[in-house]
């Protein structure tokens, strides 16, 4: 967990400023890696009780605004949040709900080097998201 200064800077780097919701909440992010508004809420109710979910919410949103989180999708749909900016893929785990990072350099390089020259009507692609479903062995 980054202490309070440099959860500061990195706010004020990028445009925000740090209240301490948003330090609770990018606090929690950062312990929990991959994360839903509601996981966020149950491990703030800790410590900053008097957060509500839709604040959380906001938050939440504004550091994906800000670039300081990307959004993930469930195979069910449901939202999660990710503290992991830079290129990577995911296994979700239908198990337990939850995200696992998975580094594959070679296929990411297959599969950026394959869509590289293909065009898709009506879209301009913005990148590449891989997402693997899968239950615990």
């Amino acid at each position: 967990m980054e202490s309070g200064g440099e959860i500061r800077s990195i706010l004020k780097e990028k445009g925000l400023k740090a209240t301490p919701q948003r330090i609770a909440v990018y606090n929690s992010m950062l312990a929990l890696g991959h994360a839903s508004a509601d996981m966020v809420e149950a491990e703030l109710k800790k410590t900053c009780p008097s957060l509500t979910l839709a604040t959380i919410y906001n938050v939440l949103e504004s550091f994906v605004g800000c670039g300081l989180l990307k959004r993930r999708f469930s195979s069910n749909n449901k939202m999660y949040f990710d503290v992991n900016t830079y290129e990577h893929m995911h296994i979700y785990c239908e198990d337990t709900g939850s995200f696992v990072d998975y580094e594959d350099d070679t296929l990411m390089k297959l599969i950026e080097e394959y869509m590289k020259d293909k065009h898709i009507d009506g879209f301009d692609i913005k990148g590449i998201e891989v997402q693997l479903i899968g239950s615990r062995s």
